[in-house]
Parts: C-alpha cells; sequence; structure tokens
C-alpha cells in the first residue's frame, strides 16, 4: 500500500513538471523564416539549417539570435548498469562502464575530444552504475546501483523510474541555472542496447531481429544469443506497449530514463534537446508519448547505424540531417551535429539582404 501511494505521488510530481512545459512561440518562427527570406540567397537554399534556426527563434521566443556560443551547450551523458549483461550479452563486462564514466572526467573520452574542439563541457552524469563515481567531474545522482537483470524480471521497479525521469529533469535544471541553453544528450552503459532493442521491440510492434544490432560488436553468434536474451525478457515482464513506465520499468535501463528527463527538463526550461543515436531517440520517444508537447523542443541530429536507429527516427516523424554511419553513443554523433549550428547562425547573422547585396530579391514560387 505504501509504495502505491509512493508511486501515486511521484506520477503527481511528473504530471506537474509535464504541464509547466509551452508551446514554441509561433511569431517568433514566423519572424526567423522572414529574416531568413530576406537574405541574399536562394530562398530555403540552406535547407535544415535554415529549419534549425526558425526552431530556435520559436524556443528561444526571439528571432534575434546571437553567436551559438552563447547558448553555452552542454553535454550531459547519463551513466548507467545494466543487469542483463550477466546473461553474456556484451563483448566486455559492466565493470567498463565506470572506467569510461572516469575516462570522461578526465576528458579523456571520445565525446570529450570531439567537445573540446567546439570549446562545449561534458558532464557524466552517475545516474546508476554499479559503483559511485570517483572523479570529481562525475554528477552522483544513482538512483539505484544498476538494473536488476531483465531477462528474469523487471529492471526496476516503477516507483525508480519515475525517480530516474525526475533526476533527468533536475540535472537540466541545475545546468539552466548555471547558465547553458542547449543540451546535448548522450550515455553510456555496458549492455545498454539491449534494453534498447528491448523497449523498440515492445514500443514499435517489431520482431527483436528487426531492431536489435550486434551493440559494440558481438560476432554472430553473440548476436543471436542477445536477441534469445531479449525475446526471454519480454516474455517473462510481458510489457504493455501502450504504458510508456511499464515498458522502461521492465525492459528498460536508468540511463534511458534519464535522458527521458533531460528531453522533459529541456522542454521545462525553453531549451532545445539534441538527440544523439538509437539509445537517445528511444528516450526522445518515450518523452514524446508522455509530453506530446515535448517534441518542438528536439533536434534529430544522425541516423544511427543501430537497426532501429531510422526506425525510431521515423516513428518521431523526424529526419536526421547526418548520415554517416555512426553508433558509437555518447553524445558523439550529436556534438558532430551541433556544428551545423555554428554554420546557420553564422550566415543568419552575417549574410547581407537582396538589397545590400545588390542582388535581385528572389519570391515564393507557386
Amino acid at each position: 500500500m505504501k509504495q502505491q501511494k509512493n508511486e501515486s505521488v511521484k506520477i503527481m510530481e511528473l504530471d506537474n513538471y509535464i504541464e509547466q512545459i509551452k508551446p514554441l512561440d509561433e511569431d517568433a518562427v514566423n519572424a526567423a523564416w522572414a529574416h531568413w527570406d530576406s537574405l541574399c540567397k536562394p530562398l530555403r537554399g540552406m535547407g535544415r539549417l535554415e529549419e534549425m534556426v526558425a526552431q530556435l527563434a520559436g524556443i528561444y521566443g526571439t528571432a534575434q539570435l546571437g553567436e551559438v556560443a552563447d547558448l553555452k551547450p552542454v553535454v550531459v551523458i547519463m551513466g548507467a548498469d545494466n543487469g542483463v549483461v550477466a546473461e553474456g550479452v556484451s563483448q566486455t563486462g559492466s565493470e567498463v562502464t565506470a572506467q569510461v564514466l572516469e575516462n570522461m572526467g578526465d576528458r579523456k573520452s571520445s565525446v570529450c575530444i570531439m567537445s573540446r574542439q567546439m570549446g562545449i563541457e561534458v558532464i557524466p552524469v552517475n545516474i546508476g552504475m554499479f559503483v559511485d563515481g570517483q572523479h570529481p567531474r562525475i554528477w552522483n545522482r544513482v538512483v539505484r546501483y544498476g538494473t536488476a537483470n531483465m531477462a528474469k524480471e523487471p529492471a526496476m521497479s516503477r516507483e525508480e523510474a519515475i525517480q530516474a525521469i525526475e533526476t533527468g529533469i533536475q540535472v537540466v535544471k541545475d545546468l539552466y541555472e548555471a547558465g547553458h541553453r542547449m543540451i546535448i544528450t548522450g550515455e553510456m552503459g555496458i549492455g545498454n542496447t539491449t534494453p534498447s532493442s528491448a523497449m523498440a521491440a515492445v514500443l514499435l510492434d517489431k520482431d527483436v531481429a528487426e531492431v536489435t544490432g550486434r551493440g559494440a560488436g558481438l560476432s554472430s553468434a553473440g548476436l543471436e544469443h542477445k536477441m534469445e536474451v531479449i525475446r526471454r525478457a519480454i516474455e517473462v515482464n510481458q510489457p504493455d506497449k501502450n504504458d510508456i513506465l511499464d515498458v522502461l520499468s521492465k525492459v528498460g535501463s536508468l540511463d534511458i530514463a534519464g535522458m527521458l528527463g533531460c528531453y522533459l527538463g529541456g522542454a521545462m526550461m525553453g531549451v532545445p534537446v539534441l538527440i544523439d543515436g538509437f539509445i537517445s531517440s528511444i528516450s526522445a520517444y518515450c518523452a514524446v508519448q508522455l509530453a506530446p508537447e515535448s517534441k518542438a523542443y528536439m533536434v534529430p541530429t544522425h541516423c544511427s547505424a543501430e537497426p532501429a536507429g531510422r526506425m525510431m527516427l521515423d516513428a518521431l516523424g523526424m529526419t536526421a540531417p547526418i548520415q554517416a554511419g555512426m553508433h558509437l553513443g555518447e553524445g558523439t554523433g550529436a556534438v558532430t551535429a551541433y556544428s551545423l549550428y555554428q554554420y546557420a547562425l553564422a550566415l543568419y547573422n552575417g549574410l547581407p539582404s537582396f538589397a545590400e547585396g545588390k542582388v535581385e530579391k528572389y519570391t515564393h514560387q507557386k
């Protein structure tokens, strides 16, 4: 009874967060498009880059957009361990999760090296590793120390899933208060493509074989075993695809729940949140199901090479500008796409008008 009461309170808190999300400022969006159309270039000639800037205008409520550096973008890495690794679904053991997060603290992981080129801060968040993070740059926000083995029981309780979502929301709020106005999502967790694939199979009503990939490099035999474990997890837990929290708690992971919170938190605080790859897009899809208004604040960046990468983007009704076959995780694809904002805003703020460029103005043709 007490657990049900606590869960009800948590759901009410989550609903209160969601109610704070406001729609985009359409006047600002229209003003941004009008500015683009006044610039000395073919109309809509920069395609997706123009759309990204117009979306920013709607999010921030103004078409007067400064340099992207003023937004103080930050990469949030949700790190967590997965009990299902005990089934042999990954090439390495769970101890690697903590090692990589410690490396992130030392600024020597893939995403850290890439982010350094653009002056972007990386925040590794321990939302559920088996151990506490030791590096002072790691934010220890542990909901529980790793999920349970979903092949035998639910990965976590429903209450813990909500707590992990709220943790992601709070991380974004803390970063907003520190002056950050753009969130880039990322994750780190050995074995996390297993719960991601399980969730994709359930939510998209797909056969496990259609949505499951080799992760960090499984052999063909390893892939077959991974798919068998996922099928067993779905059979054991019987997640309800019409209940996001049920799917998340039974066959999900803490890093997915944390990123889900980042999307909701970004929408609440009125800042864009960049979707990374397959795992990030699972979180984004779940966020949209819980709060449809949050979609307006999400930015697709690249299409993961994981089998369900494109499926999740299609389910979100999104197209990613970068198709580079990446599937490393850590937010690396989203950081790569961030450079598009640098180019887009440079054009938006720097191109002369048709009059200034002494070029005859283009007009929209029917």
